[in-house]
């Protein structure tokens, strides 16, 4: 694995265009009443640990920055906004429901890896562009962090920080309401129940 910091990741909680299945890319949508209690029960896991010395960042779109504010509730630490954690760009596709997608462009659906479609939206930002301001995010971590993201975003940043190819992507797992943490003793999920080890994809190692 990189030598990165100790790292708690986050995605933001479910919004109105999450029911709905549709892509949110540049755009937003309010935060459910769901969303906000996955955001609540982040609080309490980031509240069972010990988080002296951590950075706390979040993307600036409001599902994100809503999301954080929620689960940094009772910490002292400010909360940094960056806009290299904004979720991927989904161009022609933006606010599109994902069955639509998978109407018209069938045959992007039909690999191994379900969410490769990001990388075809027309006029998108695409997995490259995301990986490289993913990477100058992590490069310039300087400690160990607390990170308010979304959900590609979040995949894309465990990848690197796991060493894996950012095709892997894919494989990882994803989910609202709970926090992945990525430290050298290793990968692991953290959710109101407990930690749950999480599996590197041997394919990608």
């Amino acid at each position: 694995m990189p030598a990165y910091p100790e790292l708690l990741i986050l995605r933001h909680g479910e919004t109105e265009w999450n029911l709905q299945g549709r892509m949110q890319g540049a755009l937003d949508s309010p935060l459910t009443d769901r969303g906000r209690q996955q955001a609540r029960a982040q609080n309490a896991v980031l509240r069972s640990l010990d988080l002296s010395g951590f950075r706390w960042f979040a993307s600036p779109q409001p599902r994100a920055l809503h999301t954080a504010r929620i689960v940094a509730e009772g910490n002292s630490a400010p909360l940094v906004q960056d806009p290299r954690l904004r979720e991927i760009g989904m161009g022609d596709w933006t606010g599109q429901q994902r069955r639509a997608i998978v109407a018209q462009f069938p045959h992007l659906f039909d690999g191994p890896n379900p969410l490769a479609f990001y990388d075809h939206a027309p006029g998108g930002e695409g997995l490259a562009a995301l990986s490289a301001r993913a990477r100058a995010f992590l490069a310039d971590l300087d400690g160990p962090s607390v990170i308010i993201t979304h959900g590609i975003t979040s995949r894309i940043l465990r990848c690197l920080a796991l060493g894996l190819p950012t095709g892997a992507f894919g494989a990882l797992d994803g989910g609202q309401g709970i926090v992945y943490r990525v430290a050298p003793g290793g990968y692991s999920k953290l959710g109101p129940d407990g930690t749950e080890p999480q599996p590197i994809p041997q394919d990608f190692v």
